[in-house]
């Protein structure tokens, strides 16, 4: 069985391979076994485009040709370059800022493949945006994730492979199969790897529609105590911390999210565990928006460190210091493996 993988041209600025400051692939190497040996003589085996090669490096691959470009009043073009007659192609496109430019880009992908004859086509979406807007709490809203998820099915996509979707009733949306990767073990393999004391530990959510991920964090981390950060938000991009639940006095904090669009709930949530005696706090989420004023915010002395994966590329202009990056090359390229050979995805994380 043939397979393909494309990463469009907006990625190809921010490729975790020429950017210093990412962490090295190695530190998940332990989760997930080689297997780059599998599919290399395979000459219908494919990857897209430049910017991929750290998944196409640990899944054997080669990458192959693609064309995207702009006409002059901003539409896409976008063609193959290669035949994907047949095949089974992966398109991977995250949905972060720009996010319609990345949406649509990818919709015009998937249409391509589909009208090139790709026997199955699989959207892989490290960030799936619009998942916020996973609801009605007010009157006259809209409910963008499903809308989004009715325009990736009906432009052809087959499958969808996201990393830590914010809600998981996002995956209900899809009228087609949908494989949800988390992404904790990639932190979680680096935290062991600062060989903190397990009785020093303490995760903390920064509110409480986070506390099943904290917990499920907390243990894998040695069982760590857990803590809950009160807040009340006032608007959208706007928080308020309120109160603390549970008790941080001396030890490391751990915060864990899905996403830092602000930084405004998780800056606070940290000024607050200070307050209550914390000796360190460290932030770990998987998508690293960073939308103005984020940076200060996380530059400003309140954690020891900034730990985010990257699932959405950094901008050169956004790291600082405490900033570190881990790499999810390994944990896409197993996954994507896996789907294309019918085998167990949830496997991975137990």
């Amino acid at each position: 069985m043939a397979s393909s993988l494309y990463l469009p041209s907006s990625l190809q600025k921010s490729s975790s391979l020429t950017t210093p400051s990412f962490i090295s692939s190695s530190h998940c190497s332990s989760l997930f076994s080689s297997r780059v040996s599998m599919v290399s003589t395979d000459s219908r085996t494919k990857i897209f485009p430049q910017s991929s090669l750290e998944i196409a490096w640990y899944m054997g691959l080669e990458l192959g040709k693609i064309n995207i470009k702009r006409f002059a009043d901003g539409e896409i073009y976008v063609q193959l370059q290669e035949s994907v007659r047949g095949c089974d192609v992966y398109l991977l496109q995250p949905t972060c800022p720009p996010a319609n430019e990345n949406l649509m880009e990818l919709l015009i992908m998937i249409d391509a493949c589909r009208r090139a004859s790709a026997k199955n086509i699989t959207a892989v979406i490290p960030y799936f945006g619009y998942a916020r807007a996973d609801r009605k709490t007010q009157g006259r809203e809209s409910i963008a994730a499903k809308l989004v998820a009715n325009l990736i099915t009906e432009a052809g996509a087959n499958r969808v492979l996201a990393c830590d979707i914010h809600s998981g009733q996002s995956m209900g949306y899809f009228d087609i199969p949908v494989d949800h990767l988390y992404c904790q073990p990639v932190i979680l393999d680096y935290l062991a790897s600062k060989t903190i004391c397990s009785n020093d530990l303490v995760v903390v959510s920064p509110d409480v529609g986070g506390v099943a991920r904290a917990r499920a964090f907390a243990k894998k981390l040695s069982d760590a105590p857990l803590a809950i950060v009160d807040k009340r938000r006032q608007g959208h991009n706007v928080a308020e911390v309120m109160n603390l639940i549970g008790d941080v006095k001396g030890k490391v904090a751990v915060m864990v999210d899905d996403m830092i669009d602000t930084a405004g709930t998780i800056a606070k949530g940290a000024a607050l565990l200070h307050q209550e005696g914390a000796r360190e706090v460290y932030a770990c989420c998987t998508h690293a928006v960073f939308s103005p004023p984020a940076i200060e915010r996380l530059s400003g002395g309140l954690f020891q460190e900034v730990i985010i994966t990257n699932t959405i590329p950094v901008a050169e202009k956004n790291y600082f210091p405490q900033l570190t990056v881990l790499s999810v090359a390994n944990l896409l390229g197993e996954t994507i493996w896996r789907v294309h050979d019918d085998c167990s995805v949830s496997s991975i994380f137990q």
